[in-house]
């Protein structure tokens, strides 16, 4: 194959419209704007939102509640996951999670929350856990390690 015999899949080049070029293009006088108002002219439409002078609907709407973007994501676990997914003895951390296939992400953290029960010993790292789960993780012989 040569340089000049490479040419693009068929249907993939359309052929760019060139409008303003005469009424035998079928896209000449108005260039395809019809006649004059706001979208005909060269900074022509109005912005995103926009409702024609009455109240947009972003401002109608009352405003409630408060977004805390500072706020730590975590993603949770229960002892129950970790109970079915690892063997006695194993060090759990996020790696060890996603891994698992628990999670995808990790996002600012792993939480560890108490929901079932936990007979493996384990030790566990993660960003936080809540009181029941350092509780049945500790009953059964493992250690919880705060990242």
């Amino acid at each position: 194959m040569k340089l000049h015999e490479l040419s693009p899949a068929a249907g993939s080049v359309k052929d760019v419209k060139r409008i303003g070029r005469g009424h035998g293009s079928g896209n000449g006088k108005t260039a395809g704007k019809g006649h004059k108002g706001q979208k005909a002219r060269s900074g022509g439409g109005v912005r995103p939102g926009f409702e024609g002078g009455q109240m947009p609907l972003q401002r109608r709407i009352p405003k409630r509640g408060f977004n805390n973007i500072f706020a730590k994501q975590y993603v949770i676990v229960n002892v129950s996951d970790l109970e079915a997914k690892f063997e006695d003895g194993a060090v759990i951390d996020s790696k060890a999670i996603v891994e698992a296939g628990l999670t995808k992400k990790i996002l600012d953290g792993i939480k560890v929350l108490g929901n079932g029960e936990v007979t493996k010993s384990f030790t566990v790292k993660a960003a936080a856990f809540s009181k029941s789960a350092v509780e049945k993780i500790e009953k059964a012989g493992g250690k919880t390690e705060v990242m």
